[in-house]
């Protein structure tokens, strides 16, 4: 029977993409691993492999196609003794079809006895989407899934093109639920629909402006993607603000002497470099804010992994740096210099900017004074950084002297970390920094 070859999940924020590129035509025999085509996702552009062999039958998306939906069929992929002339024949999953018109509520409403008996019945059927697309997933996952109450249309699939799978399913987060509110009555669903961000259309915009000269500007998926998650992220993440000041003499007088002795290796030490090594330490001093939030739970985690904000044209990158509390200044160095360069060619993998539980946004060298950061969930914090600038101080002894001082803030999500344990963090940090010789220690 053909198969078809969907657009697949690239990355866990992926919803929909760009067919840039087909590198196969119809009547091509392709092989597991061979590359098909190009895929721009809301953050790189990607190669997208073969998972199962055979002859391309049909191409169903056109390359520089937009807005392709993520699941969706992009290709029929032929078996040896099938011809084009089966594509049209292609039957729907029988599964499927027989259980297409059965009430949805009817599994949502069954007693518990049932559902403790779910592992001795057959697998719910493959569900839909609100768009009619068929949703791939494993019988482990559709049962998993109706036992939680989880709406698979709402999960990004991690197995061979795009395909649901258990460990999907056990790893979703709880407001992926969507299915239980569709039998809600209509008055349930108002404080839901409250919340939606409201605002002038796109068409009232431009009627604001008629007989003024403009540029539209079309969003990109990473444009998109950046708008979509920060507001989110804004009205769902209850933020705190934490801000010091830190005097920064004594480590630019012990950067200025790591460097002379560094210029042999071709190492030149920022000041960024330090404050990354300075968060990593802080987060291992106060290990209850290295943590991120999970939903209905908080992960704890081990390493210091510190994401780094790096702008891009038309948007930005956060790399993670993973391990930083174990690695020397001048590989962290090293490293942030190469994921910076590939960030901004776009040539990032996934696994390069996902995760992390605190991040660092420095704008200092554009002299920005200070700034209040959103946090990137599932980041705990992000240590908004400005400018080092001269400035007068009180020293110890009462004297007034001047001092390079760096004003920093702290956005903390109060779910994970609270007021005096974000307290604590950002003064080891202030500490870390203030004493750079305790970081090679």
């Amino acid at each position: 029977m053909p198969t078809e070859i969907l657009m697949p999940a690239l990355s866990p924020t992926m919803e929909e993409g760009t067919l840039a590129k087909w590198l196969v035509k119809e009547g091509d025999t392709v092989a597991s691993g061979d590359l098909l085509a190009e895929i721009e996702t809301d953050k790189a552009t990607m190669e997208f492999e073969a998972v199962d062999e055979g002859v391309i039958g049909k191409i169903l998306i056109p390359e520089g196609s937009e807005g392709v939906k993520v699941n969706s069929p992009i290709a029929v992929l032929l078996e040896d003794g099938e011809s084009a002339d089966d594509i049209g024949t292609t039957p729907a999953a029988p599964a499927a079809a027989a259980n297409e018109a059965a009430p949805a509520a009817s599994e949502e409403a069954a007693p518990a006895p049932a559902q403790a008996a779910a592992a001795a019945t057959p697998a719910p059927a493959a569900p839909q989407s609100a768009d009619g697309n068929r949703i791939f997933a494993s019988p482990l996952a559709r049962r998993i899934a109706a036992d939680k109450g989880l709406d698979l249309a709402q999960l990004n699939g991690s197995g061979p093109r795009g395909r649901i799978v258990k460990a999907d399913v056990e790893n979703a987060r709880p407001q992926a639920a969507a299915a239980p509110a569709a039998a809600a009555p209509a008055t349930a669903a108002a404080p839901a629909a409250a919340a939606t961000p409201t605002g002038p259309s796109a068409d009232q915009v431009a009627r604001m402006y008629e007989g003024r000269t403009y540029e539209e500007v079309k969003l990109d998926g990473m444009r998109k993607t950046i708008a979509a998650r920060l507001t989110e992220a804004k009205q769902t993440v209850p933020h705190f603000y934490l801000r010091r000041d830190i005097q920064l003499d004594a480590l630019l007088k012990f950067r200025g002497e790591l460097n002379k002795q560094l210029e042999g290796r071709g190492v030149k030490l920022s000041v960024n470099d330090f404050i990354i090594k300075a968060c990593a330490l802080a987060l291992q001093a106060v290990p209850d804010a290295n943590a991120v939030w999970a939903g209905d739970r908080v992960l704890k985690m081990e390493a210091s992994d510190v994401a780094v904000a790096v702008a891009i044209e038309g948007g930005l990158f956060t790399p993670v740096l993973q391990n930083s509390d174990t690695k020397s200044l001048s590989t962290l160095s090293t490293e942030m210099k190469d994921l910076a360069k590939r960030a901004r060619d776009r040539k990032l993998a996934p696994h390069e900017y996902q995760g992390g539980s605190f991040a660092i946004s420095n704008l200092g060298m554009f002299g920005i004074d200070n700034f209040d950061a959103i946090v990137n969930p599932p980041h705990a914090g992000i240590l908004a950084v400005g400018a080092g600038v001269k400035k007068p101080v009180v020293g110890a002894d009462g004297e007034l002297a001047v001092a390079t001082v760096m004003s920093v803030t702290m956005s903390v999500d109060h779910r994970v970390i609270d007021g005096a344990l974000g307290a604590e963090l950002l003064n080891a940090i202030k500490d870390n920094l203030e004493n750079p010789m305790m970081m090679l220690a």
